[in-house]
């Protein structure tokens, strides 16, 4: 009995101290969460008096991709600073960064977040104007300093700023292994910030630069890159199509999204990874359909499939594909065929398609033609003269035809005086019963209430 009451009184003050205050402010912090974001017109900030970056202004700069240029604010030293009523939410409730320490094993400390992200926003910008020889290593510090300030406040609006800020400050100190991975960080972690569009800008500037890396040469698969801190350890253009499709995957719906799909499909292209590059197509034809690149992606899409085709021993399922995307392309692009020369390539890609389809056709009347079925084989002529008149192989199917009509449908059965002599094992029907074989009686008379006369 004195185990069980100490149990209820363990129990008890567990409840107490830890579940309650808790669910008081998981209550607390949807109310006035709601309150928050339910006001339309206001910009409100997690944390008032912190400095955010404006993109008013630029600074010169270099970067390994040709940019010259660094987004800053303007040269008096001051940032813009974001209006708040009331406080930010954490600031309004002194016990939730005690309970967000507890629960996820990190403690906040605003005020030193907000110092520290001042010392790095200056530092960023004192880079921008400093020279060529002293600018790399300021813009890695400041990138430094940017993620002591993001740890400081984890979960929160200036941990969103200072992520994006790292990356920017890697970016344009040629670590562009640091910048993917913080951009990246920022678009796992709030998946709809405000910097989306300007991270995935970014991430596609690293992508294009690894794919002119690999283009030029200086990607062997052999060697591993130990001191350019621009380049990946190896293979810079798989990282380089890894980064696209993960701008598309973070931010369906973003501006860059079409961009990054239609990039991917044509490195694999260019890596003759027609399989890779079709789902990519594929991709884009389906969920973008107000993509510039619509048009692109259904010729490359017919090309790509006519490259999958293995042969006529194999599935015309992508033949099918193929010819009903030809089919598509000259529904929905009528403006864009007048064009002779995409006008040209439409045509010989369904002529392509027609031969294809017609050489399997071919193919299987041989085999027929082979087994002496010829019956079988007239048909699969006659269809290629059908639906495949001006193929090379319906001259062929004319030709075989005249020779074959005469011969006998199928095959002569060899020894086939043995089913005589051999009856066969399959049970007979059963006999007929004696009543069966009887005939019907005759219906009663008919009665129409009256005695019958004999």
């Amino acid at each position: 009995m004195k185990i069980k009451k100490q149990q209820s009184e363990l129990t008890h003050r567990f409840t107490a101290r830890v579940i309650r205050p808790l669910l008081g402010a998981c209550l607390i912090s949807a109310t006035v969460g709601c309150q928050t974001f339910g006001r339309s017109g206001t910009s409100r900030s997690w944390f008032p008096g912190i400095p955010f970056r404006s993109t008013a202004g630029t600074e010169s700069s270099t970067s390994p991709m040709g940019d010259s240029s660094v987004d800053g604010d303007a040269d008096d030293g001051t940032s813009p600073k974001v209006a708040s009523a009331g406080g930010s939410l954490l600031e309004r409730m002194p016990g939730t960064n005690r309970l967000v320490g507890f629960v996820t094993g990190k403690h906040e400390d605003l005020p030193r977040a907000k110092q520290l992200y001042v010392r790095a926003d200056a530092l960023f910008k004192e880079a921008a104007r400093a020279p060529k020889a002293t600018r790399t290593m300021m813009f890695a510090d400041a990138a430094g300093l940017f993620e002591d300030a993001g740890d400081e406040a984890p979960g929160s609006g200036l941990q969103q700023d200072a992520l994006f800020m790292q990356g920017e400050s890697l970016f344009f100190a040629n670590d562009l292994n640091g910048a993917r991975d913080a951009f990246e960080t920022l678009q796992k972690k709030f998946p709809r910030n405000r910097h989306g569009d300007r991270a995935a800008a970014r991430l596609f500037s690293i992508s294009k630069y690894w794919i002119d890396v690999s283009k030029s040469g200086n990607d062997a698969w052999y060697t591993l890159n130990l001191f350019d801190s621009t380049r990946p350890l190896r293979d810079a253009n798989g990282h380089a199509v890894k980064v696209l499709d993960q701008i598309r995957y973070d931010d369906p719906t973003g501006k860059l999204a079409d961009d990054a799909t239609m990039a991917a499909a044509a490195e694999h292209i260019r890596n003759e990874q027609y399989d890779k590059a079709d789902e990519f197509l594929t991709d884009l034809r389906e969920t973008f359909t107000d993509s510039d690149h619509l048009f692109l992606a259904h010729l490359l899409g017919i090309r790509c499939k006519l490259e999958i085709y293995a042969g006529p021993r194999y599935s015309e399922r992508v033949l099918d594909e193929a010819d009903t995307l030809v089919e598509q392309t000259r529904r929905r692009f009528p403006n864009e065929l007048r064009e002779e020369k995409y006008n040209e390539m439409l045509a010989r890609a369904a002529a392509e398609i027609d031969y294809h389809k017609a050489e399997k056709l071919a193919y299987r009347a041989r085999y027929r033609e082979r087994q002496k079925e010829y019956g079988a084989a007239s048909e699969l002529y006659r269809k290629i003269l059908r639906d495949h008149p001006t193929t090379p192989q319906a001259e062929q199917a004319r030709t075989i035809l005249a020779k074959i009509e005469k011969l006998p449908p199928s095959p002569t059965k060899s020894l086939a005086f043995l089913t005589k002599v051999f009856p066969s094992s399959q049970r007979s029907s059963p006999l007929e019963t004696v009543e069966s074989q009887q005939p019907a009686a005759e219906p009663p008379p008919e009665t129409t209430g009256k005695k019958i006369l004999r």
